[in-house]
């Protein structure tokens, strides 16, 4: 048997490898120590997704070597959580004498909360019906003693939701619980840990609007609210926006679900946006939201691994602060070269999204010149 494992032993050689490497790349705008928040050594990561391997009566987890695109066997993910290492084995024991389960069973993949939820979806090569439907449902309660399962069964032009499709995440914020909507095969934060000390960096990078709370927020690319709700306590008030819609709802979601009023979501990609704000293009939704309502002084990014195209840097450096989340420093860095030209940087901070790969996950604070 055959499984990933982690080196907890080599976790803080690897760590500080990166933090040496982030303050290098780093050094010709900011000349301070870089801030570093470290991951649990093992079971952070809360999704996970695995192909499965039919082999004769056998059937087990794969994946595939990203170089060699060898298969590998995964019997145990210790980089996933506890909840993800106890459903592996649980389903493929269930479904191995279950051919209506099993059947062209070709992918499953785990989403799963720090409150013991998790939603499963499983992806077949061919069309589902009511026997696979009541399979499941014996599946899911058999699940049941390890936590709050969902099911979710995919095909081709196919989705069948044995109850709903999401999960519901609680994030301990500076002593504040914020939960939030996670939606199937939609982008939220792979490590809850260490997206708790994003959240709260970002929170104190903001802190000192707090005093006179008569500025707003600008956040592109908000996902599901992530930072939007709880940096909204700093602000009086948030201006969001996001492309994705399934995101942009569950933002809204998420508003309601912690009773936070003072966020404004946009449905408008940061591009859109930023040739709304140069006064390049008119849209029905920015007119809808007020713009001319907001000051936003401060600008959240958190932009894809492209990091910000040429109009968007301009957009954000008519701001005062800018706070940037980057999960490509080598992008970061591209922007920092024209940001600096406007802002410097009083803050940095690596965050171990992913340990034991290159990955490095990283946030400036930028404030204007004097």
């Amino acid at each position: 048997m055959a499984h990933l494992t982690t080196n907890p032993a080599d976790y803080q050689r690897q760590l500080d490898e990166k933090a040496q490497t982030l303050t290098a790349m780093l050094a010709p705008f900011y000349n301070s120590p870089v801030a570093v928040f470290a991951s649990p050594e093992e079971f952070y990561r809360m999704r996970a997704e695995f192909r499965v391997w039919h082999d004769g009566d056998d059937l087990y987890y794969i994946m595939f070597d990203p170089e060699t695109r060898e298969k590998i066997r995964i019997d145990s993910f210790p980089v996933a959580s506890q909840l993800i290492n106890q459903l592996m084995p649980a389903v493929l024991d269930y479904i191995r004498s279950r051919p209506e389960l099993r059947q062209k069973l070709f992918q499953v993949e785990f989403l799963t909360s720090t409150t013991n939820e998790a939603l499963i979806s499983m992806l077949y090569h061919r069309q589902l019906g009511a026997e696979w439907e009541a399979s499941a449902q014996e599946l899911r309660l058999f699940l049941g003693q390890f936590g709050s399962i969902d099911i979710v069964g995919r095909a081709r032009k196919q989705k069948i939701c044995l109850d709903k499709d999401w999960i519901t995440e609680t994030l301990n914020i500076e002593g504040k619980k914020f939960q939030f909507q996670q939606v199937e095969n939609s982008f939220t934060q792979p490590n809850a840990a260490v997206n708790q000390h994003m959240i709260s960096w970002a929170l104190s990078a903001t802190a000192d609007n707090v005093a006179n709370k008569n500025t707003d927020l600008l956040e592109l690319y908000c996902g599901n609210g992530n930072f939007s709700l709880p940096l909204a306590q700093n602000f009086r008030q948030v201006l969001a926006t996001e492309i994705s819609k399934t995101s942009v709802n569950s933002a809204r979601y998420n508003c309601e679900l912690n009773a936070i009023e003072n966020v404004t979501l946009v449905r408008m990609s940061a591009e859109d946006f930023s040739a709304v704000m140069a006064g390049e293009k008119e849209s029905r939704r920015a007119e809808e939201a007020n713009l001319s309502s907001f000051d936003c002084q401060t600008v959240l990014v958190d932009p894809p691994r492209a990091g910000l195209d040429e109009d968007t840097v301009e957009l954000v450096r008519q701001y005062e602060t800018i706070v940037y989340i980057s999960c490509n420093p080598e992008t970061l860095v591209d922007n920092l070269k024209s940001l600096q030209r406007t802002h410097e940087v009083t803050q940095a901070a690596l965050f171990d999204q992913f340990p034991y790969t290159h990955h490095m996950e990283a946030g400036v604070l930028l404030k204007r010149k004097l």
